[in-house]
């Protein structure tokens, strides 16, 4: 003889009944068990309360109207949501009982697991929108390919009559290359060394400024060669050539901000750098470009202002700002700050060869970074942002 009770509470499907304010006044335990509960914990409650968000809308927009207007509903999919946030797909069927006068009496729902449906029906939507977007592909190649092969065509006739006018640019880069590299580093050094001697020697007045505008000198030379090196290099095509090791960038950032303040007195450079001790970088090169950030925001920035460097972790990321008060940098002037022998000013003095901050941001690009600019009224500011 079948067991009525049993029947109900260990059905193969949850049951619930609702009260005509969609309270929870009996629910089996097949439902309260797919959802890790016991099942007078879910009396008291609406059924609302246990439908996920999307679910809730669709109660307000679809469920509660359509059982009004028709008194049911069949194979409705639904989300519930357990205590533990874990969520159940459903199906839910749901039918009213309603009194003579067809007031809502109370309302029993059925659910259905499924998860294995709801999977299959996402698999098929994956399906159709995966051919869907192969066969636009096709139909995109099939009208295009005319004009990728004339234009192949003509690119490989374009590169085959520029291949020896390629190959005589290349000797002469690879000559000038060894020129920078050897004829001009290596008297350089020789006079370099010879100013070394001589500064240890009894010198006048006189002879100690001579020696220390010498120095001045050759230290500015031997800056103009490596960076025009590393201009050949970047016209090469081997870019800027770093080594990223585990590295204390704060340290190499501390040391590189003590240095220029050292040879600026009378400036003011505030510095914040909270960043990891071990960064994976080339400090070296690091340094050289923060330096060069510095050393622009010291000559073009608000003179009784002071210069910022902020360094500080982001998102999978190290950002490095260097900020300075003063005129904003014309728009016309940003978009071409990072291409080589650009200066904003006629003034070589102040300016060099223009390749600081194309090497900057070929420093960046290196590190698998980037580098930014931002300026205004209130303040230009350079950010270095590396990935991590």
């Amino acid at each position: 003889m079948e067991d009525l009770d049993d029947l109900y509470e260990n059905a193969p499907c949850g049951y619930l009944s609702l009260a005509a304010d969609g309270v929870i006044v009996k629910a089996n335990r097949t439902l309260a068990g797919w959802l890790g509960v016991q099942s007078f914990d879910l009396l008291g409650k609406r059924f609302y309360d246990l439908l996920s968000v999307p679910g809730k809308i669709f109660y307000e927009t679809h469920f509660a109207p359509l059982l009004r207007m028709q008194g049911h509903f069949n194979e409705v999919a639904l989300d519930l949501v357990g205590p533990d946030g874990q969520k159940l797909p459903v199906l839910a069927n749901a039918a009213e009982r309603r009194s003579n006068d067809g007031g809502v009496q109370f309302t029993r729902i059925t659910l259905f697991q499924a998860v294995d449906r709801r999977r299959y029906e996402r698999d098929l939507v994956d399906a159709r929108n995966a051919a869907n977007r192969a066969r636009r592909e096709l139909e995109e190649l099939n009208r295009t390919l005319e004009e990728r092969i004339d234009a192949g065509i003509a690119e490989r006739l374009k590169l085959e009559q520029g291949l020896l006018a390629e190959k005589e640019v290349a000797r002469l880069r690879e000559q000038f290359v060894a020129i920078l590299g050897h004829d001009l580093r290596n008297p350089l050094a020789s006079i370099a060394g010879g100013l070394n001697i001589l500064s240890r020697e009894p010198q006048s007045d006189k002879g100690r400024r001579v020696l220390t505008m010498m120095n001045q000198s050759t230290q500015r030379m031997s800056s103009l060669i490596e960076d025009m090196l590393d201009l050949a290099r970047c016209r090469a095509g081997q870019g800027i050539a770093v080594d990223p090791k585990p590295t204390d960038l704060r340290v190499v950032l501390e040391h590189v901000v003590q240095e220029l303040q050292t040879a600026n007195p009378g400036r003011d450079i505030q510095s914040s750098l909270d960043i990891p001790d071990q960064v994976a970088c080339d400090g070296g090169r690091v340094a050289q470009m923060v330096s060069n950030l510095i050393g622009n925001a010291l000559t073009h920035g608000a003179p009784g202002r002071p210069v910022t460097v902020v360094a500080a972790p982001g998102p999978n990321e190290i950002i490095i700002t260097v900020a300075n008060e003063g005129d904003p940098i014309p728009r016309h002037v940003r978009d071409h700050l990072f291409e080589p022998f650009f200066r904003a000013t006629g003034s070589a003095e102040k300016q060099g060869l223009g390749l600081g901050l194309f090497i900057c941001s070929e420093i960046a690009r290196s590190h698998g970074g980037r580098l930014e600019v931002h300026s205004d009224t209130k303040q230009t500011a350079f950010l270095f942002r590396m990935p991590v």
